[in-house]
């Protein structure tokens, strides 16, 4: 009795230990962006790329070559995660977010939406606009307002990941459309300039390949530039 009263303090102390561990981690993480961001040339113009693996492993890196010097831009991607709330990696939930809203970005490129067409996740796309909606009031809150793009997924080919072009098309490009119009942001078609290339994605189909990423990134560079010369 002695010896599982001896474990459980122990399992209880380790649980503790890690913890606070994590904690601590998280806490330095933050510090350490807070001042990165602090060390910011305040002349430059901030870039937030937001969004899931199609962004993670994708066109940020083309997106400062476009914008050049003036700009800086960081990738805020993170693989698997949704717009919707009620899944396993709802974006908004994730510390990607946090450093993101650190970095106080003046743009902010929002490209979610494409793990939302899963088959599963799509059961509960009655709660796309309200979740999505969250998110972009946080981002909208920041004390520096930034301008904000929705844009608008790239098409799904066939995969073996659930993911439904036409859960995409059907219902979820509707909706990021409407978010748009309801909160006067600029969207950016993605889908559109990539809907009738398959050969510029990978062989499963979702992530667009170094081709499609600089397809991405100049679309994306045009709609930034368009935005700031007629504003």
């Amino acid at each position: 009795m002695q010896s599982k009263e001896i474990t459980t303090i122990n399992t209880k102390k380790i649980a503790l230990y890690i913890a606070v561990l994590l904690l601590s981690l998280i806490a330095i993480h933050i510090i350490f962006e807070i001042n990165l961001n602090n060390s910011h040339n305040d002349n430059l113009i901030r870039v937030a790329c937001i969004g899931n693996s199609i962004t993670y492993c994708g066109y940020p890196v083309e997106l400062q070559v476009n914008l050049g010097i003036n700009y800086t831009v960081r990738n805020f991607g993170l693989n698997s995660t949704t717009v919707l709330l009620n899944t396993e990696l709802p974006y908004m939930y994730q510390f990607d977010f946090t450093r993101a809203k650190y970095f106080l970005p003046d743009i902010a490129i929002v490209m979610l939406g494409t793990n939302d067409a899963r088959t599963d996740h799509f059961k509960s796309i009655e709660n796309f606009i309200s979740d999505y909606s969250k998110l972009i009031n946080e981002l909208q809150a920041l004390k520096n307002h930034p301008t904000i793009f929705l844009a608008i997924p790239p098409p799904i080919f066939p995969n073996d990941f659930s993911l439904e072009n036409e859960n995409l098309v059907e219902g979820i490009i509707p909706r990021i459309k409407q978010i748009a119009n309801e909160k006067d942001l600029p969207i950016i078609n993605v889908y559109s300039a990539l809907e009738n290339h398959p050969e510029y994605f990978s062989d499963d189909g979702v992530h667009p390949n170094s081709e499609g990423s600089t397809v991405i990134a100049n679309v994306v560079y045009n709609a930034i530039i368009n935005f700031i010369e007629t504003s």
